[in-house]
């Protein structure tokens, strides 16, 4: 079985694009688990009726407001799954993405090195987000296609279930951001993945979701971004990809005034301290306007 993993909040009017892509998968092993983060608007009621219409296996979970790592980390808990694909709120699937899914799975599924698949996502419209320096199909990890192959743009992660119970979600006291980079990474450390060039998700970049205002974001959730670029430093990328690391892990720093511990870097990186503050103090002039 695979596990579609939906973390919402407050966007149940964009559900039904989604459910009537599940609802036309080619292949019928999978559950849809739905985790409402809180919301307040008429989430309920759309996913009731999705229930009642007993087409797919649906599973609704709904929980205080907390962010979406943690409505991730609770779908995950309660998915029944070998695979867990997280699809967003405002996303949707191929026709044939699950069947394509399974598939390549089947060949990886007794193999402990390989913690999943790894295929294409499109926008709606059918473009291919982003490139790819790599042959279809090959065994590799997050960070190699970010840092040694030089993928840009979103892939769409797929992972034994497993997996993800082994690396949960950071849930740190008073946010609600961690940044997925932080898991994948630590992934990528014990598992490759099978990647396929096969389009197995559709995404489109709307006003109001996270990607449209991550710098506040990351801003308001200053521990887990600072450990985020912290074990980014720590990894074997090519150094101007730590140096941004570095930049970065300052320029969220300073947005952390708390007396709690948080994450710390050594040596010479902390000569980015300069940079990062002039970025902060960018951050800071454009939310203020």
């Amino acid at each position: 079985m695979i596990t579609i993993l939906t973390p919402a909040y407050n966007r149940g009017h964009l559900l039904g694009k989604l459910y009537q892509s599940l609802v036309k998968q080619d292949f019928e092993d999978f559950e849809w688990v739905i985790v409402d983060d809180g919301s307040s608007d008429s989430t309920t009621n759309i996913v009731d009726k999705f229930i009642q219409d007993e087409k797919i296996i649906i599973s609704y979970i709904k929980q205080s407001n907390g962010g979406k790592h943690r409505a991730l980390n609770r779908g995950v808990i309660e998915s029944n799954g070998e695979l867990i694909l997280i699809v967003d709120s405002d996303d949707s699937l191929p026709k044939n993405s699950l069947s394509v899914i399974n598939r390549y799975y089947l060949e990886i599924k007794d193999n402990p090195l390989i913690g999943g698949v790894c295929g294409l996502m499109a926008h709606h419209d059918g473009t291919i987000i982003g490139k790819r320096n790599a042959l279809s199909p090959m065994d590799i990890s997050s960070i190699e296609m970010r840092y040694k192959y030089a993928f840009t743009g979103d892939v769409c992660e797929v992972f034994k279930a497993e997996v993800l119970r082994d690396f949960p979600f950071p849930e740190i006291e008073n946010e609600k951001f961690c940044p997925e980079d932080l898991v994948l990474n630590r992934i990528a450390k014990k598992f490759k993945l099978l990647f396929i060039n096969d389009v197995i998700y559709y995404r489109d970049y709307l006003d109001g979701g996270l990607t449209s205002k991550i710098v506040k974001i990351r801003m308001q959730s200053p521990i887990a971004s600072m450990m985020c670029y912290a074990e980014l430093l720590q990894n074997d990328i090519p150094y101007i990809y730590k140096l941004k690391a570095a930049i970065n892990y300052w320029r969220f720093r300073f947005c952390y005034h708390g007396k709690g511990s948080f994450p710390k870097i050594r040596g010479i990186w902390n000569v980015a301290s300069l940079i990062g503050w002039g970025m902060h103090i960018k951050d800071v002039y454009l939310l203020d306007k």
